[in-house]
């Protein structure tokens, strides 16, 4: 008999896939981008993390009604099977496999990397970073693919460990920063008014901060108690994230100056936790923020690996017969973990090029950190509508109300994109569009087959 994924991760794990995934570098890495986007207005950078995070929660309840009713091997795409079609599903997975996973994955190595260089004292730009970056996918994957219980029991902890620098500088933060004035000052001075993008590119910079918790929807066939505790998670851990964001962004605003931040990014970041904390206490916090990012990477990881699997378990994409395998001794789809930490090596190179160098690639140069978001974003909507159009039995709250604001906010992050974005958004359509081609080209061929 073909072994088949078993149930062997429980509702703490869900949990902590949900927060691990989501809380992580985002929160670091882009809050200098959102105080440059509102150009130091704290009261405005605080608006974009509470509406990205209404985003975030609204379109989770959504899914997590979904989950009560749908239930399979790979979370969005089986909701999108169960909305659409096959063909959608087939193409939201195809999207999810060859660019959203990998280019997500592929940041948050070179954001760990970068967070590791800052505490080694290594340059953020140079060789260093991109060849630790490396050396953190491809652990990932060894761990994701070798040991696949293990790597949910290091997600459970790293939700643990990152939580505690995170709560620490919420609380001690605030607190100092209170009696301090700073914080005060933070909120009433601005350092620029002519901001380079406003609240628009401030939310989309938040989205990535907030991304990650559909991925937890992606070993629902390996949850115990799916129904019950999918659902719970994505409720649960939405709210703790957008909490944990608003409070931590406070605290980082009793330490520092909001130009020190704006000017010094992660290094802005590790000196706020030594001045709260002293040298050697900021150094070892800012060790739990590193290990804090491998943690959300993790996350990722999981997820990635899974890409192509959730299309070859229903027969479709690049050699189903191949990527659908699962390895007898550690139930891991590993072939299709192989193809995945590839592609997260393209990836990687590409963003690399792309936004930190003097621009590899001309007008394709993109953001690979937020468009492939907003995207997901885009894909949801005609779920969502049909979700209304077939559920008949649901409630009005959650047939209509909820379904209407998730939809609202999908829409709204497109306008956002366009505004922020301008003409780096054609720029990822065009590699969207050649690459879906590819993909119809494989399940056109499939057919003629």
């Amino acid at each position: 008999m073909e072994p088949k994924l078993e149930k062997k991760y429980g509702f703490f794990t869900a949990v902590t896939m949900v927060i691990g995934t989501v809380v992580g570098s985002g929160v670091f890495f882009k809050a200098e981008k959102i105080l440059t986007a509102t150009g130091g207005n704290l009261k405005q950078g605080i608006l974009a993390w509470l509406i990205g995070g209404v985003i975030m929660i609204s379109c989770a309840y959504t899914f997590a009604v979904m989950a009560t009713k749908y239930q399979y091997v790979n979370g969005l795409v089986d909701y999108a099977e169960a909305t659409m079609g096959t063909k959608y599903a087939y193409y939201v997975g195809w999207f999810m496999a060859i660019i959203y996973y990998p280019a997500i994955t592929s940041v948050l190595a070179w954001a760990s990397a970068r967070y590791t260089c800052v505490l080694l004292g290594f340059s953020i730009t140079g060789g260093e970073c991109m060849t630790i970056a490396c050396v953190y996918l491809v652990a990932s994957f060894a761990l994701n693919s070798l040991s696949p219980v293990l790597a949910g029991k290091f997600q459970v902890s790293t939700t643990v460990i990152k939580l505690i620098p995170i709560f620490l500088m919420a609380i001690v933060g605030t607190i100092i920063g209170l009696h301090s004035g700073m914080t005060k000052y933070n909120f009433t001075h601005y350092v620029n008014k002519s901001s380079s993008g406003g609240l628009f590119a401030a939310i989309i910079a938040a989205s990535f901060a907030y991304e990650g918790w559909i991925i937890a929807t992606s070993i629902n066939a390996e949850l115990k108690n799916a129904k019950k505790n999918l659902p719970l998670a994505l409720v649960a851990g939405t709210f703790v994230i957008m909490a944990v964001y608003v409070l931590y962004y406070i605290g980082i605003a009793g330490t520092v100056k909001n130009e020190v931040m704006m000017a010094g990014g992660e290094e802005g970041a590790k000196l706020a936790f030594e001045k709260v904390f002293s040298s050697a206490g900021g150094t070892l916090l800012f060790v739990l923020v590193v290990i804090s990012c491998l943690g959300t990477l993790n996350g990722l990881m999981m997820g990635c690996s899974r890409g192509i699997y959730s299309l070859a378990a229903r027969g479709n994409g690049p050699k189903p017969e191949i990527f659908s395998q699962i390895d007898p001794t550690t139930n891991m789809p590993v072939n299709s973990a192989i193809f995945s930490v590839l592609l997260c090596a393209i990836w990687l190179f590409y963003f690399y090029g792309a936004n930190l160098t003097d621009g590899w690639f001309g007008f394709f140069d993109f953001d690979s950190s937020e468009l492939p978001i907003v995207t997901v974003y885009a894909l949801y909507i005609p779920i969502f509508i049909n979700f209304i159009r077939k559920e008949k039995d649901l409630s009005v709250f959650k047939r209509f109300i909820m379904p209407c604001i998730s939809l609202a906010s999908c829409v709204f992050m497109i306008i956002a994109a366009c505004i922020s974005h301008k003409t780096a958004v054609i720029a990822f359509l065009i590699v969207f569009a050649v690459v879906m081609a590819i993909g119809a080209l494989l399940t056109l061929r499939r057919k003629i087959s």
